[in-house]
């Protein structure tokens, strides 16, 4: 599949890892038909990015610091029903497939694929297919014909995405302030969302949601200066 009116495909790759964003830029600038206009280490920086660059697709990372790639997903289809965006990740549960197709997102892609699984899957959403890798088509399949997967009960399906958004940065050590001005919302609402979920895990300590956000996987990387609260958080 060609490019556009002969123009490149802006691609824009949303990656916290180092290592894996420059090899996944230097495999999509070998094919002429790609070009990365842009490069992000967190859920934030991707939704900034989106705004500025206005790319074609979005490699995205679910798996990073600040905000999810879950969370970067709804504010980015909130700013773009056109882009398209490509989940890239080592997660495996239906819950995070069938999160990553009602939010709008066109593919969802497993990070141990091949180079060219991943440019087949980059193709079928550009194409406007969607794409699922084969280990996980299973559960996008009984999506698609209407059908129910079993759900799976865990502690993170009781809280919201804002929810679960603001307990992954509580767990990575940011303040109230901080997190309202990251999230462009109030202080107080940053409080009452605290409250909330404080409440539906049955916790009262900010270490307890600490450490609550380390085990279940919502914490991928510490703010500098955190030491106090991570050791509270795991004695």
């Amino acid at each position: 599949m060609e490019a556009r009116n002969d123009e490149k495909w802006r691609v824009l790759i949303a990656e916290d890892e180092t290592l894996v964003r420059e090899g996944l830029k230097a495999m999509l600038s070998s094919d002429p038909s790609f070009e990365v206009v842009a490069e992000a280490a967190d859920g934030m920086e991707a939704i900034r990015s989106v705004e500025e660059t206005k790319p074609d697709l979005v490699l995205l990372d679910l798996n990073m610091p600040k905000m999810s790639g879950i969370a970067a997903l709804r504010n980015i289809r909130k700013q773009s029903e056109t882009v398209k965006i490509l989940a890239l990740t080592i997660h495996e549960g239906e819950e995070y497939v069938l999160d990553v197709f009602r939010l709008g997102g066109n593919g969802y892609c497993l990070k141990e694929a091949s180079r060219e699984e991943l440019f087949l899957a980059i193709r079928s959403v550009l194409a406007g297919k969607p794409y699922a890798s084969p280990e996980i088509l299973d559960n996008v399949l009984a999506v698609y014909m209407g059908g129910k997967p079993e759900a799976r009960e865990g502690p993170l399906t009781h809280l919201s995405v804002r929810e679960q958004e603001i307990l992954k940065l509580i767990g990575e050590g940011y303040s109230v302030k901080e997190i309202s001005e990251y999230l462009f919302i109030s202080r107080r609402t940053v409080e009452k969302h605290r409250y909330n979920i404080m409440k539906k895990l049955n916790l009262h300590r900010t270490s307890a949601l600490v450490c609550f956000a380390m085990e279940n996987g919502l914490v991928t990387s510490f703010r500098k200066g955190n030491t106090n609260r991570i050791e509270a958080a795991v004695e």
